[in-house]
């Protein structure tokens, strides 16, 4: 008769096994549509995905390490088709984000559409803002681009610093109730941020008019940017909706001017939030042909 372990072992390894062609069931259909997305428009595809709605992760955002993913992912692509870049990210760090860009564009030369079936925001605003067109649907949204430093705001750091100036100024006792919020900064932190401001805003105004707005008046991506910069929109989280985004003069692709390529996207974001609800998956960086590059949490 066997022992009470060796029931517990067979138990926990037919729950193993389970999971596992559960894991690898949800793969293949991700995958077959990823495909099918492929067949439909002509051109490659490589979904950037982050689980951060889904789970904690150690590391949802973007970074360094991912180029490793983007390399394997264009790998043996035919590159003259062009590229559907589609974004479900929180965003991360700047200096990633314009790595990444420069490196697809040079992949690519520069034939990017951006496709943001429901959140690219902070640095993945930036990575759509990128492409030359940027599709979305009525779900859909981007994020102001205020970047974040020691996981503060670097506009809310500087509007503060601006505050206390001119209330010191206009009342000089005022400097005993802002002394205790200033002091919580260390030195040269007020000039981080407003380096990171600009770099942010360059940024994004040079991606605008070198690739979106080619040719065109550079007063346009100077406006879009003072209006994902400006203060009506750096609450980090507020959600920028393709209205608005249309509103503002980025060219915009409707996802319900096509329905059959709606339902195809749809179908692969979904396959993705599917995918990190019942694996230990946190982010996939994967193109049609199912190569991918999966990042898990700890078992």
């Amino acid at each position: 008769m066997p022992s009470w372990n060796q029931v517990l072992d067979e138990i926990n390894q037919k729950a193993f096994d389970g999971r596992k062609q559960e894991a690898t069931a949800i793969d293949d259909i991700r995958r077959s549509y990823l495909a099918q997305l492929h067949n439909k428009t002509g051109r490659n595809v490589i979904a950037y995905y982050s689980g951060w709605l889904s789970k904690e992760s150690p590391a949802p955002d973007i970074n360094d390490e991912d180029k490793n993913g983007f390399m394997s992912a264009i790998h043996g692509l035919d590159r003259d088709l062009g590229l559907d870049l589609i974004l479900h990210t929180p965003g991360g760090s700047i200096s990633a984000t314009q790595s990444i860009v420069d490196y697809l564009h040079q992949m690519f030369n520069g034939d990017i559409r951006a496709i943001v079936p429901q959140i690219a925001m902070s640095a993945g605003t930036m990575l759509a803002c990128s492409c030359k067109t940027i599709m979305m649907g009525k779900e859909s949204n981007l994020g102001p681009i205020d970047p974040h430093l020691s996981g503060l705001p670097v506009n809310g750091v500087i509007r503060e610093f601006e505050r206390a100036f001119q209330e010191i100024q206009d009342e000089p006792n005022m400097i005993h109730v802002w002394r205790p919020i200033l002091e919580k900064y260390h030195p040269t932190f007020l000039l981080q941020c407003e380096d990171a401001r600009d770099w942010s805003q360059k940024f994004v105004t040079d991606q605008l008019s070198k690739v979106m707005f080619e040719g065109q008046n550079d007063q346009l991506a100077k406006d879009i940017v003072e209006h994902l910069s400006s203060s009506s929109s750096t609450i980090h989280d507020r959600h920028i909706h393709m209205e608005e985004c249309l509103s503002i003069g980025l060219k915009i692709d409707a996802l319900e001017d096509d329905p059959v390529l709606q339902d195809l996207v749809l179908t692969v974001h979904h396959c993705f939030m599917q995918t990190f609800m019942n694996t230990p998956a946190f982010k996939i960086i994967e193109n049609h042909r199912g190569v991918a590059l999966v990042k898990m949490t700890p078992m």
